[in-house]
């Protein structure tokens, strides 16, 4: 990895196709002639279905399927959607509740899908629509984020989906016992919706017997084994593939209701079925973000050491379990309990309730953002109260001496956090604050500075598998697991292969999201991608090189060949072939299996990126509005494959942090509906709200990979809610406020400045 490790620049393969219209999305891509799905939503947040008449619908001109639950289930659907569990704290199984893909007796959420009509076009389907004679008797709603209120599920008694713990609870109290002193503080998370730029959407066609579907999502093999169960088919039988896909942040990792109605509708037709949601519809039935609530307690010595950290979680599942999200949220909470101090004591109980809001909570982060936010929110709560410097008191908590077993059993390998802080109060010119701060003040504005410091857990899947296939055009193909949605892939993987390889850059094709074509993969999550598809990748090219080098000794009739990343050779000799070259020898000598390798590789253990991100905001006190003024960050992610990707991912992280920071929030009235359902209620960040931000590598390579990596995808996000959180509760302290919460709106600001104004007046 010479010439790679040392940072070159990267162009994008893939904005060629993107920037130019020719990029190929589902909406793109769907068969000619195929029929369009339409789905009939509840527009209750929860309520008994006392009437369903389907027949009027049916009778629409261009309509050729109408289908409710037992229409479905009638072609030999299963209806039951898979759901995570977890185990409780007393060793009972949390609650599993059918989640069936269409509403049968009841519905719990608005946007619930009741009906499919399938159609000629939109416009038919919609006429139907209005003919379904859908009646449905509004029931209790439960919206609070806490257990009890009106009952979701039967199988759920108080809405409570699991209540689990992990650490030690007797250990913690004993570290508050004897604690010189101990702050708390609640830390709410607000609901976000993702909103990715690429609504859901999805095909169907059948193809001699075999079902493929296409859908934009972050992996097929999920997807391909729920659709095989669910249609009562082989696997073998089903081809799932992702095209290009504009943005998945989690949430297009799951499987959706939407998705096996339109494969039943296409087998049951003999034709090609579309469905590409709007906007709305995303809004309403695409798996949210977040929607938590925290307490938590830090306990320290008198030497302000942190001894003990305590943290009550309870989080909003939304209507049904999800697949991979908010069940097993707090499991990766716990991954990052204690961020980057070293705690000898911590414990985390966690409650899962039900209510009628979102279908189910998805991950954007997956426990990694809410984690960090709660620590470093009440890390600098301790160094206000305790009258301390926070990035002194998180200095001298820091974990010095690695590897480090934290409280929850993570062994994290490697990291240099005081280095990776130091380096950050430096290049945010911390030292300048205070000149800065009273320039706002002559201009009647209350600036403040937040700190933030991360550390993720980075895995998921830690198998995957690389197939390279040497061309006849000089050119190879590279089939991984993983799924861009947006990340640059294409180009970080082809560059890689010619890194190792010699190939030319330009000639290296990635292949992904096709389960003929990959027999298995992880997909894209939890900023799994490039460590361990390219663990997988460099272990093949590996195989592939000693294949070539065995070769060539035998038709060189020599001991040894080596192969320099360029060229293989012999010593003692002058001849020189290129990888190309000697694919053209393998060919003529009938040498097939040195052009087709494929690998597949366990990572042994987690890698853990972590940083330091620095927010300064202005504050105008006569309105409330809020500007970033300056943004630096400071990361290690280990080896960096693809610097710029890298840092871009940053920049949309910490722009995703400063959305749920400052204006997002998914806003429910007392009956379940959704408010913010358009972009004229939802406030989406822009590029005017945000600085450039400064951007540093501090890395310490990992030792759980061989390429050294740590990920990067999700990193942005995790520091800016805390930093950006503690920057605005500093500003405000002057006037006396003494608590915030996210969105960091104007009239929220505005109402607590005009609180404490009363208060102290």
């Amino acid at each position: 990895m010479s010439k790679f490790g040392k940072a070159q620049g990267v162009g994008r393969h893939e904005d060629i196709r993107f920037l130019t219209g020719r990029g190929r999305y589902v909406d793109d891509i769907t068969p000619a002639g195929a029929l369009h799905a339409l789905f009939l939503r509840s527009d209750h947040a929860h309520g008994a279905i006392t009437a369903l008449d389907l027949d009027a619908a049916r009778e629409v001109p261009g309509v050729h399927l109408v289908l409710d639950a037992a229409g479905l289930e009638a072609l030999g659907v299963t209806l039951g959607m898979k759901g995570a569990r977890l185990r409780n704290a007393d060793g009972s199984m949390g609650a599993g509740p059918e989640r069936p893909v269409l509403a049968r007796d009841r519905v719990r959420f608005v946007g619930e899908a009741v009906v499919m009509i399938v159609a000629d076009s939109i416009a038919a389907a919609q006429d139907a629509a209005e003919l379904v004679g859908l009646e449905i008797v509004g029931l209790p709603v439960a919206l609070a984020v806490a257990p009890g209120g009106p009952e979701v599920h039967a199988e759920a008694p108080e809405n409570r989906a699991y209540d689990w713990e992990i650490g030690d609870a007797a250990a913690v109290e004993a570290a508050f016992a004897g604690a010189a002193h101990r702050v708390s503080l609640e830390v709410i998370h607000n609901r976000i919706i993702v909103n990715a730029m690429e609504p859901r959407g999805c095909f169907a066609e059948w193809q001699d017997g075999r079902l493929h579907f296409s859908f934009n999502g972050q992996g097929v093999w999920n997807q391909r084994n729920e659709l095989a169960r669910m249609l009562g088919l082989p696997r073998a039988s089903v081809r799932v593939t992702n095209p290009d896909v504009g943005g998945g942040f989690g949430m297009k990792a799951m499987t959706y209701p939407e998705y096996v109605c339109v494969a039943a509708a296409a087998r049951a037709l003999g034709r090609p079925v579309r469905w590409i949601a709007t906007r709305g519809e995303s809004m309403l039935t695409d798996n949210a973000g977040r929607d938590l609530v925290a307490e938590a307690e830090l306990a320290f010595d008198a030497d302000l050491k942190v001894t003990g950290y305590c943290v009550n979680l309870v989080s909003n599942l939304g209507a049904y379990n999800s697949q991979f999200g908010q069940p097993i949220q707090s499991e990766l909470f716990s991954k990052v309990l204690t961020g980057v101090y070293d705690i000898s004591a911590a414990h985390l109980r966690a409650v899962g309730v039900y209510t009628n809001t979102t279908p189910v909570d998805a991950y954007r982060g997956a426990g990694r953002p809410e984690a960090i936010l709660t620590i470093e929110r009440v890390m600098d709560e301790a160094a206000r109260q305790l009258g301390v410097d926070p990035f002194d008191l998180r200095m001298r908590n820091f974990i010095k001496t690695f590897p480090y077993r934290s409280a929850t059993g993570e062994l994290i390998d490697v990291g240099d956090f005081p280095r990776v802080l130091d380096r950050a109060k430096l290049e945010a010119d911390v030292a300048g604050f205070a000149a800065r701060q009273a320039e706002s003040a002559a201009r009647g504005l209350l600036r403040g500075i937040g700190l933030a410091t991360y550390i993720e857990s980075i895995l998921g899947d830690p198998d995957e598998t690389a197939r390279l296939v040497l061309d006849a055009d000089g050119g190879a193909t590279l089939y991984v697991g993983t799924q861009s949605n947006g990340q640059g892939h294409e180009t970080v993987y082809a560059r890689m292969v010619a890194e190792w390889t010699g190939l030319p850059e330009q000639m290296v094709r990635i292949v992904q999201g096709d389960s003929d074509a990959i027999p298995k993969g992880g997909g894209t999550g939890g900023s799994r991608s490039v460590t361990v598809q390219g663990t997988a990748m460099r272990a093949t090219v590996k195989i592939m090189v000693t294949g070539f080098s065995a070769f060539l000794a035998d038709e060189w009739e020599v001991e040894g060949v080596a192969f320099d990343g360029s060229t293989f050779g012999a010593a003692d000799s002058n001849t020189r072939l290129t990888i190309v070259e000697a694919a053209d020898l393998a060919r003529m000598r009938g040498r097939a299996d040195l052009l087709d390798v494929s690998e597949t590789t366990t990572l042994d253990g987690r890698s853990y990126p972590n940083g330091a991100h620095v927010a300064e905001v202005e504050v105008d006190p006569e309105t409330g509005a809020l500007v970033m003024d300056r943004y630096t960050v400071v990361d290690d992610f280990g080896t960096l494959m693809a610097p710029e990707l890298a840092i871009g991912q940053v920049h949309g992280g910490v722009a995703q942090g400063y959305g749920q920071a400052v204006c997002e929030v998914a806003q429910y009235d007392e009956q379940g509906q959704l408010l913010s359902a358009t972009f004229m209620d939802y406030a989406m960040p822009r590029a005017t709200d945000l600085p450039m931000f400064g951007f540093t590598s501090e890395p310490v390579p990992s030792i759980m990979n061989p390429l050294g990596m740590k990920g990067c995808g999700e990193a942005g996000t995790v520091g800016a809610l805390g930093a950006i959180s503690n920057a605005v509760r500093d500003a405000l302290a002057p006037r006396g406020v003494t608590r915030v919460d996210m969105p960091f709106t104007p009239q929220r600001i505005w109402h607590w400045l005009k609180e404490a104004e009363n208060v102290t007046s």
